[in-house]
């Protein structure tokens, strides 16, 4: 298990950008799978994006493919998942997971942060 810590959600008018992070603690940050994943009133929590251990494939939702990106920089420990041209349903509080492995769904992901809220107003 890896404690992780995310940031820079915020206020954001639709088509604005941020830019989430996600700080790892744990010397064997490069060896997780990492993901993104949003949770909005009233909805159950949905997948996002993924990264696999070495950043050489990534997967998003339907939803957010061609406005959203993510990356990672192991020797920092840290993930990031850059939001362009956001839109009021991207509105949502927004983890990030890590997992040893290659996961299948949101259940193989074993560590959690405390979530950052995004909200987009039209």
């Amino acid at each position: 298990q890896v404690q992780l810590v995310e940031s820079g959600g915020g206020l954001v008018q639709a088509g604005g950008s941020l830019r989430l992070s996600c700080a790892s603690s744990g010397r064997t940050f490069r060896s997780y799978a990492m993901g993104w994943f949003r949770q909005a009133p009233g909805k159950e929590r949905e997948f996002v994006a993924h990264i696999i251990w070495s950043g050489g494939s990534t997967y998003y939702a339907d939803s957010v493919k061609g406005r959203f990106t993510i990356s990672r920089d192991n020797a920092k420990n840290t993930v990031y998942l850059q939001m362009n041209s956001l839109k009021p349903e991207d509105t949502a509080v927004y983890y990030c997971a890590a997992t040893l492995g290659a996961p299948r769904d949101i259940r193989d992901f074993g560590s959690w942060g405390q979530g950052t809220q995004v909200t987009v107003s039209s």
